[in-house]
């Protein structure tokens, strides 16, 4: 390296270029899991400008900048410029505080251009500004977006943070590109991931009330239930999209969670916030085809589980009910598809086992957070001194779901349903084997965040459906 090249700056832009996310975006999401009431505010401070609606969200958010995903190539040519001795500056629209913020906590530059409550720093904005600071091709740029072009225009030259050939190409037409940073791009995987298909499993549950009802074999039903089983899926999506986007705080501190799409910034915020109403569209689209109970209860599900997203997951106990309650709800919708009114018995069982398994969602979750040598995970109300409480609450309610089970056998009426109900028997012993070794699974650290997932890939969990299943057959 030159002389000439060690006294031209090195700017750097911050959103998209050295984090992985952009801070507006995050910024919005923070004020509607934080503040939601503020959120009818936003238009009112965007029609003040871009520069005051951020001046305003900096105000009204704060962000626990060690858990922000960062650019490890940007970050390391930034710190090779520095051990060459350039100067280095963090040139970014965002709001000067979060960017004195950032700056701050990695220590890694010399000043910081940004935006205050009356300029936004973007576009052609942040190159004459650059200009009269270091002066016409007196600095390097490194940017990732098309906003970024009126500043390269001035730079002496550019590194492109981008995998879009058109905006390289664009680039190159007015400066010289030293070089080019290709960012992960999201496969379709990673949408899936992000969609949480493996979650639909769950929402197999709408099928029961055709099951539990030996009507199977009815088409117009299991055409019904079938609808049912992709309106609840999309909906299902859809909230698990809002809820990661809300919680990427929480997600970032987690040992697992931080690697999910949105969270490691490898699926765009904007993205995600797309396929929310989308998702929703799709969802009751479906419903609409449906019986307008099915529909009701569609709606229930969806403001539960935002309910559940936005204020009652930190609530201590409240969550786990809630949890349990959403899995029966999806009993309570096959049922409202096919017509089929699930029993007392059939409820009393999926309140109880559900209530075993999101427990053990919760404590799972928090013997992570104790192996971690921390007292409390990120975004919940519990401590690892509830651990003990947890573990009697799940083991409790799962005894309870075989009780009732074993209860509705010896009801009289289910002579009506089946011809040699003494197969049934069978049953209980294995649902009193599966629910014990989950928790003893659970115990030692073995399930993941999800005991569904677990069962799913647990070859014992479904040998016992399978032979379950065979006795309610001879049944």
């Amino acid at each position: 390296m030159n002389a000439l090249h060690h006294d031209v700056p090195l700017c750097v832009d911050c959103d998209g270029t050295l984090l992985r996310t952009d801070l507006l975006h995050e910024g919005v999401l923070l004020l509607l899991k934080n503040a939601p009431w503020k959120i009818f505010l936003l238009p009112m401070w965007l029609l003040k400008g871009k520069a005051y609606l951020k001046a305003r969200l900096a105000q009204s958010v704060s962000f626990s900048w060690s858990t922000l995903p960062l650019n490890d190539d940007v970050v390391d040519m930034v710190r090779r410029a520095r051990v060459e001795g350039r100067t280095v500056v963090l040139a970014t629209a965002s709001h000067r505080s979060q960017a004195e913020g950032i700056a701050s906590h990695l220590g890694l530059f010399d000043d910081v251009v940004a935006s205050d409550e009356k300029v936004n720093l973007s576009g052609q904005t942040k190159g004459q500004d650059l200009v009269s600071r270091y002066g016409e091709r007196g600095f390097d740029y490194l940017g990732n977006d098309r906003a970024d072009l009126p500043v390269w225009q001035h730079a002496r030259r550019a590194t492109v943070v981008s995998a879009s050939d058109s905006l390289i190409q664009a680039a190159r037409r007015v400066t010289e590109v030293e070089r080019v940073i290709t960012p992960i791009r999201p496969g379709s995987m990673t949408y899936l991931k992000a969609l949480r298909v493996h979650q639909w499993l769950k929402n197999l549950l709408v099928f029961v009330p055709l099951i539990a009802a030996h009507a199977w074999g009815r088409i117009d039903e299991l055409q019904a239930a079938v609808m049912g089983f992709l309106a609840f899926s999309l909906c299902a999506s859809a909230v698990y999209v809002l809820n990661d986007l809300v919680d990427l705080e929480s997600d970032r501190r987690h040992v697992r969670k931080r690697f999910r799409p949105f969270a490691s910034g490898l699926i765009p915020i904007w993205q995600g916030c797309l396929m929310v109403p989308v998702l929703l569209a799709g969802a009751f689209g479906i419903a609409a085809s449906l019986p307008a109970r099915f529909l009701l209860v569609l709606v229930l599900y969806f403001f539960l589980t935002l309910a559940y997203s936005l204020l009652l997951k930190r609530q201590v106990i409240v969550d786990v009910l809630m949890l349990a309650g959403l899995y029966t709800l999806r009993v309570i919708a096959g049922g409202a598809a096919t017509g089929i009114v699930p029993s007392f018995w059939l409820l009393a069982f999926s309140m109880f086992i559900f209530l075993s398994l999101a427990v053990v969602k919760r404590y799972s979750e928090l013997l992570v957070t104790l192996q971690q040598r921390q007292g409390q995970p990120a975004g919940r109300g519990y401590t690892v001194k509830d651990l003990p409480v947890l573990m009697s609450i799940g083991t409790g309610s799962g005894m309870v779901s075989v009780l009732v089970f074993a209860l509705y056998i010896n009801n009289p009426e289910i002579s009506k349903t089946y011809g040699n109900p003494l197969w049934l028997w069978l049953v209980p012993p294995l649902l009193l084997y599966w629910v014990s070794r989950l928790w003893m699974k659970a115990h030692r650290g073995e399930i993941d965040d999800d005991p569904v997932v677990f069962a799913v890939r647990d070859w014992q969990s479904l040998l016992v459906v399978t032979l379950s299943t065979i006795f309610f057959l001879l049944a």
